[in-house]
């Protein structure tokens, strides 16, 4: 389902992500006095009285200066309008109309999506129309006195978005794959994300730091929806500061617990470094499916052996992930591409799918079979009664056993490649709770507590 599109734009400055974090009900978009923090567009979900809509929040326009990003950053403005159903203006009240504020209504003026004025930082109801009240010489209707802070009058002004917003229900309905791009920093994540929609949707710069919030964009290929969240690359703690860097690299482990999918990008000619190994385990902690895609792969000097080596490398490097999909890819050329997509409708599927539980209990009878239990020095001998599948995303087995304490981890792991070798599972981590007696007896008298893996 695509929802309607609502642009933030304004100068640096003006309040903009405030506004948004307060349109979204939440703390998003990353705030900060220092000019320029918001660069790419970001889109976060937001709602008023019966609409469900998108806002997306774009970096300070400039016009007059062709300095580092400003360029881009317009570029994106301009792009947010092209799919926006309306836009939000955002002008500082305490400031007063500004030449950059007039440059820019001018030029909002030529578009042809609504634009409604928000006059930001209006904290005083007595001073707050008087100070709307100026920037009625900007020529683009009523002036909605507001408070990003507050939020006083963001009533009022959503109010007047709505006519401009379709219903739910008016909407084309599907089903969509969150998708984050997660990986350390220049791997290529944003050259990826434009790869995927086409266009440069997110800014590619060999500086470090260049993506800081999470960026959100839809795509469609045949007939199906993805999310893509592009993120800021994560460093070793040691050398993050706290900051604009530390809320980004925050956002970023969020972007992976709120994605079905996550693809863990790596650099092809760096390899498997310490920091790529601690994101694959962080998206092991958190059940999420993966695909590692091998950008830069056009950069690699091959022979015959070369993609055979490098993916032994990722198995030896890599062994949690070995259940995860690999591409090798390019997303300066665009080699494989679509590949990864492919890739990722697999694992989707994987990671919610359902298995009954007659076919989990024939797995469980051959695996014992062909290799029974641990015993215990003292001649206890583990034994499984039954299992069942609980829950999906990612797909979480109990299993009733006598003692789970009689289960160490080298005959656990084997019951998972027992799964995994007749059930598939392929690109999904599979979660075991081994569950006993007492717990069983527990749940009885209406306490859920189980052990888990």
């Amino acid at each position: 389902m695509a929802l309607p599109i609502v642009a933030i734009i304004g100068r640096p400055n003006v309040g903009k992500s405030t506004l948004v974090n307060r349109l979204t009900g939440g703390r998003e978009a990353i705030v900060h006095d220092l000019p320029g923090v918001t660069r790419d567009r970001t889109y976060k979900p937001a709602f008023w009285q019966d609409r469900d809509f998108q806002v997306v929040d774009t970096g300070g326009l400039v016009f007059d200066d062709d300095s580092e990003f400003l360029p881009q950053i317009r570029e994106q403005a301009l792009a947010a309008l092209a799919e926006a159903s309306a836009a939000i203006f955002v002008v500082d009240g305490q400031n007063g109309p500004m030449a950059a504020d007039e440059e820019i209504a001018s030029w909002l003026r030529q578009q042809s999506v609504p634009v409604l004025l928000a006059v930001n930082k209006c904290e005083s109801p007595e001073q707050g129309l008087m100070q709307a009240a100026q920037f009625w010489s900007l020529g683009l209707g009523e002036p909605y006195a507001v408070s990003g802070i507050h939020g006083s009058g963001v009533g009022d002004l959503l109010d007047n978005l709505i006519p401009y917003l379709p219903r739910v229900d008016e909407l084309p309905q599907t089903d969509e794959i969150k998708v984050a791009i997660v990986g350390r920093p220049n791997v290529g994540k944003s050259s990826l994300l434009n790869a995927f929609v086409g266009k440069n949707r997110s800014i590619v710069s060999p500086i470090s730091g260049t993506t800081r919030d999470p960026i959100d964009m839809e795509i469609e290929r045949d007939g199906q929806r993805y999310r893509l969240i592009d993120t800021a690359g994560i460093r070793k703690k040691k050398n993050v500061d706290y900051g604009l860097e530390f809320f980004s690299i925050n956002r970023a482990f969020k972007a992976i617990r709120r994605s079905d999918v996550v693809l863990l990008v790596l650099d092809a000619i760096a390899g498997v470094t310490e920091q790529d190994q601690k994101l694959a385990g962080r998206i092991v902690e958190e059940g999420r499916a993966c695909v590692i895609v091998m950008n830069k792969w056009d950069a690699v000097e091959k022979d015959s052996y070369t993609i055979y080596d490098r993916q032994k490398h990722l198995e030896d490097k890599l062994y949690y992930l070995n259940w995860a999909d690999s591409v090798f890819v390019s997303a300066l050329t665009g080699l494989r591409i679509d590949r990864i997509l492919e890739a990722v409708n697999a694992a989707a599927a994987e990671h919610k799918r359902r298995v009954a539980t007659s076919a989990i209990n024939e797995v469980l009878e051959e695996a014992i079979a062909w290799q029974s239990p641990p015993t215990t020095r003292q001649g206890k001998q583990g034994k499984i009664y039954y299992g069942t599948q609980v829950s999906g995303q990612p797909p979480t087995i109990a299993l009733f056993v006598n003692d789970p304490q009689r289960f160490g981890n080298n005959y656990r792991r084997y019951i998972e490649r027992q799964f995994r070798e007749h059930l598939g599972f392929r690109g999904t981590p599979i979660r075991l709770l081994w569950r006993g007696k007492k717990a069983r007896e527990v749940e009885s008298s209406g306490t859920n507590r189980a052990v888990r893996v």
